[in-house]
């Protein structure tokens, strides 16, 4: 596929060693089997801007592919065309292939700008549902797909799913909602304050750290004691 053989032309071997160790693809951790080409993201960027009009057919084909950067290329094409278009289709093949959604960037380059955006114009179930989900990535979407929320001045919703996420096992979910907590802080610091204030207690302290990083020094120092 002409796409790829694009990607490909960009291809780093140096590169590609430090996204493997940064991408966490050893065993036993979250991004195990991965394979990297080893672009930078501006390049991923550039390729997916050339492509943008590709039809959903291609486009599920790469989300498939065994390569990060072509799923992550694809995912980008997902976005522009999701931002012209908001055909529910984009969304749909979304929801249906996010198995191949699965690490941590790919997660936040596309989730607010997809499942974000189709939430603020429809139901927010879909979010209580990807946070109750199995796949670890889903539960990830849910909580920073809430980032589109967050800029539009909805914050309930982020609150309801850090209550969720708090109990969750994965440590990039704490951090994931750590980051929205933060985001949300930025709209109204009090009642992030207030949330943090109530909850620190059983919040997992990489969540709590996330979150406190806009409060002053004597702000934070209080939230951080038990």
């Amino acid at each position: 596929m002409k796409i790829i053989d694009e990607l490909y032309m960009y291809r780093d071997d140096t590169y590609q060693a430090k996204l493997l160790k940064y991408f966490k693809t050893g065993i036993g951790e979250y991004g195990y089997g991965d394979q990297f080409y080893g672009l930078r993201m501006n390049q991923v960027r550039e390729v997916a801007k050339k492509y943008k009009d590709i039809d959903l057919n291609t486009i599920e084909l790469l989300l498939s592919n065994k390569i990060h950067e072509v799923r992550n290329c694809a995912l980008l094409i997902m976005v522009y065309q999701y931002q012209h278009t908001k055909d529910e289709k984009i969304v749909k093949l979304y929801l249906d292939n996010t198995k191949y959604i699965n690490n941590w960037d790919l997660v936040d380059c596309s989730a607010p700008n997809i499942i974000g955006n189709y939430v603020l114009e429809n139901d927010d179930e879909l979010l209580y549902k990807l946070a109750k989900s199995n796949n670890m990535w889903e539960r990830r979407i849910a909580i920073v797909a809430t980032l589109t929320l967050i800029k539009h001045n909805k914050l309930d919703v982020t609150y309801k799913l850090c209550d969720i996420l708090m109990r969750d096992d994965e440590d990039l979910i704490h951090k994931a909602c750590g980051w929205m907590l933060r985001e949300a802080g930025k709209v109204d610091k009090e009642g992030l304050f207030k949330y943090l204030d109530k909850h620190k207690k059983k919040m997992p302290r990489v969540m709590l750290r996330y979150a406190i990083e806009k409060f002053d020094k004597e702000e934070r120092e209080y939230l951080m004691r038990k």
